[in-house]
């Protein structure tokens, strides 16, 4: 069966159609098989025109290495935010951001799906929030919200490793040399970053952040440097971030995604304290310190190419590895408290704490997410507790039904049948010891009477 016989539901078409961005989908031949009314428009084109005919005959200025789709049919590997440039078939020249994805089924290729944002909008609001981060880094008093949100009192731990880095973060903030932070999704590289400006002789000035993965590369770099008028059509004089950041830091997270040509830019401004603007033969001296914030390891990083080697030891003259959550097993509970009191607070209730069944489930899961992560499963079981106590009633399903390991003896169990049974081990140990006097039982599993009389009803 093919593709084009895979795709004729008429839901799918229908939501495919309603999808407010340009969606084009070809079979390995590279034929057209759906093309929605958003394409149309973005490419100056009619549907009737473009389905059921081949890429390059719609296309005659696309190659089979410009292609995107065509691309990614060869390589079997997903494209994202690449910008492509082609005449259409009146002649009309099309930019767009495009990210392309293979479609696979049964383990075969069977074609693929590109999802096209018209690069000129995305240019005009791209130039929007320059603009509102303009306004709103104006110099303005200390006391008007220019400082990072967070201090290094924020920074909560009870690892001494941990405590160390943040220890070692306060004393270099001071310094004017530019930091590296890398550690896993989640692990609170953004509150340092928080912090280490508050701390600086630049927390008067503004903290401006960004987000390298999160604007296409065609557009990265006027987001930057800032664009000179006549640089390009309807360009105006526009400041980019470094000078906004001026006379403060400027926080480039996800910095492996820059691309690696931007990076050359990149490393003039860390050497020489000037950025000159797109199509302008002037440089500007600015008073920037940059924090890069990366989610992988730096030497992983280099070895994919995704870093150059040259911007790494330059911003390498700080750095800190900041470890994932399993790796702070002392903080998980202690986090989870501090968690608790701070939703105590936002959602009205009066919880004391988790019950030692769910110390146990924190304490055996892996925290992929890391501290984020925590916060976010705290605030789901404060929402659907109603009393004192979290139990593991209050798991999210995620944790209730994860799979752990176990001995290579006892079979594979879900998270939630281990519960039940390690549960009724602890009640029955607990009610030995008591001399079957549920109070006491209770009291020897740290839950309230009522919750034991209700576990011992089920």
């Amino acid at each position: 069966m093919n593709l084009t016989e895979k795709m004729t539901g008429e839901v799918l078409g229908a939501i495919l159609g309603s999808i407010d961005e340009a969606i084009h989908v070809v079979d390995t031949e590279g034929i057209t098989i759906f093309y929605n009314e958003v394409a149309a428009s973005h490419d100056g084109l009619k549907r009737e025109e473009v389905l059921g005919k081949p890429l390059l005959k719609l296309f005659p200025s696309l190659s089979e290495k410009s292609s995107t789709l065509l691309t990614v049919l060869k390589t079997n590997k997903p494209l994202y935010n690449k910008t492509q440039i082609f005449v259409n078939l009146h002649g009309k020249k099309i930019e767009t951001v495009n990210t392309t994805l293979p479609i696979f089924m049964g383990g075969q290729l069977i074609g693929a799906v590109e999802i096209a944002k018209d690069y000129s909008r995305l240019k005009q609001l791209s130039e929007q929030l320059l603009d509102l981060k303009k306004d709103f880094h104006k110099p303005a008093k200390k006391e008007e919200g220019q400082q990072g949100k967070y201090t290094f009192q924020d920074l909560l731990t009870l690892n001494d490793s941990f405590a160390d880095i943040k220890n070692r973060a306060e004393k270099l903030a001071k310094s004017a040399s530019p930091f590296l932070i890398y550690g896993e999704s989640g692990t609170g590289k953004e509150l340092f970053v928080h912090a280490i400006h508050n701390a600086s002789q630049r927390s008067g000035g503004p903290l401006v952040a960004q987000n390298c993965a999160a604007i296409p590369e065609s557009l990265l770099e006027s987001i930057l440097f800032g664009t000179s008028k006549g640089s390009y059509t309807g360009a105006v004089d526009r400041p980019g971030l470094f000078e906004l950041a001026n006379g403060g830091t400027l926080f480039l997270d996800e910095l492996h995604a820059m691309p690696v040509e931007l990076q050359a830019k990149l490393l003039r401004v860390l050497e020489d304290s000037a950025v000159r603007r797109i199509g302008s033969s002037s440089v500007k001296v600015v008073d920037v310190r940059v924090v890069a914030a990366m989610n992988i390891h730096p030497r992983q990083a280099m070895e994919e190419k995704k870093i150059r080697e040259d911007v790494f030891y330059r911003l390498n003259v700080l750095s800190f590895e900041l470890a994932p959550l399993r790796k702070r097993k002392e903080d998980i509970m202690f986090l989870a408290n501090v968690f608790i009191g701070k939703f105590n607070e936002k959602l009205s209730k009066r919880v004391e704490g988790p019950d030692s069944m769910v110390e146990v489930v924190f304490n055996a899961h892996s925290w992929p997410g890391n501290v984020r992560e925590l916060k976010h499963t705290i605030e789901y079981m404060m929402n659907v507790c109603e009393g004192p106590t979290l139990t593991s009633d209050h798991l999210p399903p995620f944790l209730q039904n994860a799979p752990i390991e176990k001995p290579k003896s006892m079979e594979s169990l879900s998270l939630r049948e281990n519960l039940r049974v390690l549960e009724k081990e602890l009640i029955e140990k607990a009610l030995v010891h008591s001399g079957g006097n549920i109070q006491k039982a209770a009291s020897l599993l740290d839950i309230p009477r009522q919750t034991l009389q209700y576990k011992l009803k089920k």
